[in-house]
C-alpha cells in the first residue's frame, strides 16, 4: 500500500534513513548496516531495483544501465561480498559480430581516426574545449564525429561532441577499451538487484516498498540519504538547485525470431544510435527461438520520440533483413532527463550538485557530484554519502576518495 505523505519516524536512534530502492540507495544502505548502523530503506514502488529493474519474463528487458564494466569500482565491491556472479562477458563469437554503420552501410571496422582516438589518455583531453573541437584537430572532421556518434552509447545524449572534452574522452576510452570492460548481469540487473536486497535484509536492514515519501525525514534521530533521481531528489528537499543537465533518448525494446548471422551490435556512426542483442551473453532473457535486442536513440530536445524511433527503424533496415516480419514482440519509450549526468565544457563531476546537502541530508544518484561511467556514478556517491551518514554518526568512515 502506498504511503503518502513523510516517512514515518525511525524506531531508534542513531538510524540511518534512505530514501529510494535502487542500485545507489541499496549500496548506501548495506554500508551503513555493515558499519553497524540501524538501515530503514524507503521504496516507492512495489519492487526495488529504481532504473535497475528487469522486466518479468518472457521479455526480460532492462529499464536501466545494461552492462557493468570491470574497470568500475562497483565490479570490485560487488565481487567481494559475493553479489557479482553471475556475470557473462562478451562471447568471442559476438565480438566479432559488432557492426558499424556509416556512410548509409555497414562496416565490419570501424574508421581507424576512431580507433586512435580512442586510445588516447583521457588526461589528453582538456574540460575547457568541446569534443568536437578537439577530436577534429586530433583526427580531422570525420572520425571526430564517427567517435561522438560511437561514444553516445554511455552518454545517451543527442550532440556529445558539444559536451567537454574530457568526460566524452573519458568515456570513449571505456567504452572502446579491448577487450571489452563490458559485462552483462546474468538474468538482467534485476537478479543483481535481488542479491542486494538479500544481503540488505541479512544485515537487518528494514525495507519499506510502496512507501512514498513526500516530504523529506526528519533528521534529529540520524541522517538521511536521499538516492533517487535528481528531479525527485528537487521535489523532496525543496531545492531548485538540484539541476544538472542529462540526455534524452528513444528506447526501442523488440524480440525477433533467431537468425544466424544476425549482428550482435549494430553501432550508428552517421548519427547517435545503438542496437544490442542481450540474448547473447544472457539466452534465458527471450524465449527459446527468440533474440532480444535493445537499442537507445538520442533526441534533441526539439524532436519526439518518433524520429528517434525512425532512426532506429533505418539501422534495423540495415542490420536486420526481414525484421518487421521477424518481430515477435515491441516495446518504444522516451527516456528523458534519467540517463545520467553530462557535462558541459568546463564543468567536471564535481560541479554536480553535491552528495552532502547539510543538516544531515546526503545526496546518491547518476547525477551527483561522484566520478564515473553510468552506473560507477550511483555507486561511488552511495559510497560517499554512507560515509558522511556514518561519520556523522561516529560509527565509521570509508576511505576518503569515495566521499
Amino acid at each position: 500500500m502506498e504511503r503518502p505523505g513523510k516517512a514515518p519516524r525511525p524506531s531508534r536512534p542513531g538510524r540511518v534513513t534512505v530514501v529510494g530502492g535502487g542500485f545507489a540507495g541499496l549500496t548506501a544502505a548495506i554500508t551503513a548496516a555493515e558499519a553497524g548502523a540501524a538501515v530503514t530503506l524507503y521504496e516507492a514502488h512495489a519492487t526495488l531495483g529504481g532504473r535497475a529493474r528487469t522486466a518479468d519474463a518472457p521479455y526480460r528487458t532492462n529499464e536501466g544501465p545494461h552492462a557493468l564494466y570491470n574497470g568500475g569500482p562497483h565490479w570490485s565491491w560487488l565481487k567481494q561480498h559475493g553479489l557479482l556472479e553471475p556475470v557473462a562477458p562478451v562471447r568471442p563469437a559476438d565480438a566479432v559480430r559488432f557492426r558499424f554503420h556509416r556512410g548509409g552501410t555497414l562496416h565490419r571496422t570501424p574508421p581507424l581516426a576512431l580507433l586512435r582516438l580512442a586510445r588516447k589518455a583521457p588526461e589528453l583531453a582538456p574540460v575547457d574545449a568541446d569534443f568536437a573541437t578537439w577530436a577534429t584537430r586530433a583526427v580531422g572532421a570525420r572520425g571526430a564525429g564517427a567517435a561522438a556518434h560511437y561514444v553516445a552509447v554511455a552518454l545517451f545524449h543527442h550532440d556529445p561532441g558539444s559536451l567537454s572534452a574530457r568526460f566524452v574522452q573519458e568515456r570513449l576510452h571505456r567504452v572502446a577499451a579491448l577487450p571489452p570492460e563490458a559485462h552483462y548481469p546474468v538474468g538482467g540487473w534485476g537478479a543483481l538487484i535481488d542479491r542486494m536486497a538479500a544481503r540488505a535484509w541479512d544485515l537487518g536492514v528494514r525495507i519499506e516498498t510502496e512507501a512514498r515519501v513526500g516530504e523529506v525525514p526528519g533528521t534529529a534521530d540520524g541522517p538521511v540519504v536521499v538516492a533517487t533521481s535528481l528531479a525527485s531528489a528537487r521535489r523532496l528537499l525543496g531545492d531548485d538547485t538540484l539541476n544538472w543537465p542529462s540526455g534524452r533518448s528513444a528506447l526501442l525494446d523488440l524480440a525477433l525470431g533467431a537468425r544466424r548471422g544476425d549482428p550482435f551490435v549494430v553501432a550508428d556512426l552517421d548519427a547517435p544510435g545503438w542496437l544490442e542483442r542481450f540474448s547473447g551473453p544472457g539466452e534465458a532473457l527471450a524465449p527459446p527461438g527468440e533474440q532480444l535486442f535493445q537499442g537507445h536513440f538520442p533526441v534533441a530536445p526539439y524532436e519526439s520520440k518518433a524520429a528517434g524511433i525512425a532512426r532506429a527503424e533505418l539501422l534495423l533496415d540495415a542490420g536486420f533483413p526481414g525484421w518487421r516480419e521477424r518481430t515477435t514482440w515491441r516495446r518504444e519509450a522516451l527516456a528523458a532527463g534519467r540517463t545520467g549526468a553530462v557535462d558541459p565544457p568546463g564543468t567536471t563531476w564535481r560541479d554536480r550538485p553535491a552528495i552532502d546537502r547539510g543538516h544531515g541530508v546526503y545526496l546518491a544518484g547518476d547525477q551527483v557530484a561522484a566520478p564515473g561511467v553510468l552506473s560507477e556514478v550511483a555507486f561511488n556517491s552511495a559510497m560517499g554519502a554512507a560515509s558522511m551518514a556514518l561519520k556523522g554518526l561516529k560509527l565509521a568512515r570509508l576511505d576518503a576518495h569515495h566521499a
